[in-house]
């Protein structure tokens, strides 16, 4: 009897060694897939930042691009008005001269 209840202690202490080595276990298991998982997290936000970054150089070039343009619309209007107004000036010109040669004949 006693034999059998010593065997059943070491039967139990067995089982208990081996569940706290398997708990151990699983838990080694689980803080490296959470130190991966980590790992992984870091890598796609250190690739998500870098492509924002090279999309806001993008879109820093196209608002430059987008700036000159706009310049050199702005200068072609500039031009256009400038001629316009300086054919008007010689229109004017021209009728004030005809006006003053009619009142002389």
């Amino acid at each position: 009897m006693n034999f059998r209840l010593l065997a059943l202690v070491a039967a139990a202490a067995l089982a208990l060694g081996a569940c706290g080595q398997d708990s151990k276990t699983a838990a080694d298991a689980a803080k490296k897939s959470a130190m991966e998982a980590a790992d992984k997290a870091k890598d796609a936000a250190m690739k998500a930042g870098d492509a924002a970054k090279e999309a806001a150089k993008e879109v820093a070039t196209a608002t430059k691009d987008a700036a000159k343009d706009v310049a050199a619309a702005t200068k072609d209007a500039a031009d256009a008005t400038k001629d316009a107004a300086g054919k008007a000036v010689e229109a004017a010109t021209t009728a004030a001269d005809a006006a003053k040669d009619a009142v002389k004949k």
